[in-house]
Order: structure tokens, then sequence, then C-alpha cells
């Protein structure tokens, strides 16, 4: 199984070319759950023991899909960015979650840049540019300590 990790800041396009990729060459396309977890919530304040639910969705997912018979597989967002996350929110990361992102590693990222305009949708968190600048440097970091071959995503 190939495994495409699309991530970058929010309202960067990471949802439409994730189904995108998925359609146009027969992947499974694996939707971003903290999304539908806070739209079912209904606001955006998530505690400790929610974001540890998400990820270990998430993981659940992972290992699910390494049990059937796919060839490729497209992530909307993935176990870097729960991980940011969790530094961004509460300065730390379970060592649970650092173990899995090891042990279920993608083949390669897509990076989204954030050089589109933010929209609020009442499922995102942070609009701002700096912050956004921010985590897509985050993200980058990341995959580079992973030693994973990735793509920067630029909008034109």
């Amino acid at each position: 199984m190939f495994k495409v990790g699309i991530i970058g800041p929010e309202s960067t396009g990471k949802s439409t070319l994730a189904r995108y990729l998925s359609k146009r060459y027969k992947g499974t396309y694996v939707p971003e759950y903290a999304r539908t977890y806070v739209e079912q919530k209904g606001n955006t304040d998530i505690t400790w023991e929610e974001l540890c639910r998400i990820a270990r969705h998430q993981i659940e997912e992972m290992e699910s899909l390494s049990q059937r018979p796919v060839s490729l597989v497209f992530f909307d967002t993935e176990l870097i960015v729960t991980k940011v996350w969790f530094e961004y929110a509460f300065g730390q990361v379970p060592e649970w979650l650092e173990a899995a992102i090891q042990k279920y590693p993608m083949d390669t990222y897509l990076l989204t840049s954030p050089d589109i305009s933010w929209h609020q949708d009442g499922a995102r968190y942070n609009g701002s540019d700096a912050i956004r600048q921010e985590l897509f440097a985050r993200y980058e970091k990341e995959i580079q300590e992973l030693d994973i071959p990735y793509y920067i995503i630029v909008h034109h």
C-alpha cells in the first residue's frame, strides 16, 4: 500500500486535493476525522482527551487499512497534523502518538501552502496568516525529521 499524507494549515485545499487525487488515481480516500468530530460536536474547543480520541481514531483507520487489499491511499491530514496540534494547544505530545507516527509512516507527503485566503466554516480554528505560516513550518519540520519525501503544493 502506498500512502500519501496531505497536510497543511487550515483552508489550504487539503480536502479538495485528497478527494480529487483519490478519484483521479482510483485510490482510497480517508477523510479528515478531526473535521467530522468538530462538526458533530458543534464547536472548536477541543480538550486533551478529545484530541486523544481523534488521534486514536486515526490510528485505528491506519490499522484497518493495513488489513485491506488497497494499493493507494490519500489521507486528508494524518498523525503529524494531530501531533502538531497537541504541541500547539497543549505543549506536549502523548508518547503513544509519537510511536504511531513511526509505526504507520506515509510514503510521501503533499504539504499545502497557506498562500490562499482562509475561510471560516465553523470547523476551523486559526485564520491568521502568522499562525498559518507557523503551522506550515512545523509540518514541514516534522516531515523533514522523518526523512520522508514531500512536495509543497502552491496555488496559482
